[in-house]
């Protein structure tokens, strides 16, 4: 990855321009409707504008210089600044309207899916397994190897991380876990520090055993780098990082917001996950705590749906734009908008695969339905038993306990112990073996006719 090119400044273009600002050509520029994107509705940093065709009579510098001020006549300051002190700041044109409201929309309102699939008890199901996939998807963006099977299998049985990797899924996990624990509260910098401490609880290498739950120091060398060793960024000084932290805290609580500087909160949100990206407060693990920062913003906004998506799991697709978009905003005037837009995207993506998975989850549940058509089970497995019969089907040999059940669906061990046991000793469906003083559930490769056999 390169840094991108830096547009040109306007106060230089205006001086270096005369020849070509004659009367004609302002009211070119006046009069072309250029406005803050170009007529595809994006919103191009100079690296890329400037290779376009500009409107006819203008030089692609004047066609920047008139969509610069386009943008300016409608952007906000926002109460923080760069390591040189210049002010950050962000506008609001059409197509980041358009996407707010189809967040709006699409993240506060009711899912359209099967009833079985959304009612109270199931959401839970989809809730833990959004969680898992989140703290999964986020460490492996940070250089966490493990798989998803393994990682999921960790986490839903409850053993013990065996490695790094692991360790940091884990971690992750707790984390978001903890987000949810505290989304009716107020931030605070104690907050933060705790929520770093759960993300890098040994994880850290050894120098940094210290620096868990804490800000780095002024000797710490703390730069971005690409995965070519090229320098992306340099975050402020340690020294200003407690007050950074603090107007942070008092912008993700809303504490001088008025009707004048009122802010969407699915922007204050993505302008949190921001600013923790900028300032890179702590050794490691900022990336990690930006993203469950941006959580707990949304649920404490009300957004109760982004608890069920995953943003990391959309970015890991593509972590080369998710940086491009903090090196746009960086270089272009801390023009904040680029990652706003990136992220409006990466949620929408989030939210129309939630969509998809449902779908997908619905089909099954019918399919695994279809199964029992005819058959004296029909009607006697609920959600749970149907998902793990489903399961079975497709995994013979597979292997359930109950700790595992109970921490994919969120139910109590009784609960799970009951679901599993009518499986095995009622319905004889399901194996069961004592390894130890643990039940172990397993599918049997004869499954299916074990189904057939309930036939009426």
């Amino acid at each position: 990855m390169k840094v991108p090119q830096s547009p040109p400044k306007l106060e230089e273009c205006m001086q270096s321009w005369g020849k070509e600002l004659t009367p004609q050509n302002v009211l070119l520029m006046m009069n072309a409707q250029i406005g803050p994107c170009d007529p595809k509705g994006r919103y191009l940093h100079w690296d890329k504008l400037r290779h376009l065709t500009p409107p006819k009579g203008l030089t692609s510098e004047l066609f920047w210089l008139a969509t610069k001020q386009a943008r300016q006549s409608t952007s906000k300051q926002l109460p923080f600044h760069d390591k040189n002190g210049v002010p950050f700041q962000y506008c609001i044109p059409d197509v980041v309207m358009r996407d707010i409201l189809w967040v709006v929309e699409n993240a506060t309102g009711a899912i359209e899916a099967d009833s079985r699939i959304t009612d109270a008890k199931t959401k839970q199901t989809y809730l833990i397994n959004s969680l898992i996939e989140e703290a999964i998807s986020s460490s492996q963006l940070e250089g966490a190897s493990t798989t998803r099977r393994v990682a999921k299998e960790m986490i839903r049985t409850g053993r013990a991380p065996k490695d790094h990797s692991e360790k940091m899924i884990l971690n992750n996990h707790r984390a978001m876990v903890f987000i949810r624990e505290f989304k009716d509260d107020d931030l605070t910098p104690s907050m933060i520090f705790e929520l770093h401490k759960i993300l890098t609880e040994d994880t850290m290498d050894d120098e940094d055993a210290d620096k868990v739950g804490v800000f780095r120091g002024a000797e710490d060398d703390i730069c971005v780098y690409s995965t070519d060793e090229v320098l992306l960024h340099v975050p402020p000084l340690a020294s200003e990082l407690a007050q950074r932290l603090d107007r942070l805290c008092d912008f993700a609580n809303k504490t001088d917001e008025d009707e004048s500087s009122y802010i969407p909160p699915i922007v204050r949100a993505i302008i949190v996950h921001f600013m923790i990206g900028y300032d890179h407060p702590f050794v490691d693990g900022n990336g990690r705590t930006a993203r469950a920062l941006f959580y707990w913003v949304m649920a404490k906004e009300g957004y109760w749906l982004m608890e069920y998506i995953s943003i990391s799991r959309v970015i890991k697709k593509s972590p080369a734009k998710y940086m491009q978009a903090y090196l746009y905003s960086e270089t272009d005037g801390n023009d904040v908008t680029y990652f706003i837009i990136h992220q409006l995207e990466v949620i929408k993506q989030a939210i129309q695969d939630l969509h998809a998975y449902l779908a997908e989850k619905s089909r099954q549940l019918r399919e695994a339905e279809g199964i029992l058509e005819n058959s004296r089970l029909q009607g006697e497995l609920n959600y749970r038993q149907l998902s793990i019969l489903k399961n079975a089907l497709e995994n013979p040999g597979a292997e359930y306990t109950i700790q595992s059940h109970k921490s994919s669906h969120g139910v109590t061990y009784q609960t799970a112990r009951t679901d599993l046991q009518k499986l095995s000793d009622e319905f004889k469906i399901l194996r069961k073996y004592k390894v130890g003083k643990k039940d172990v559930f397993i599918a049997p490769a004869n499954i299916k006719e074990l189904i057939s056999g309930f036939s009426v």
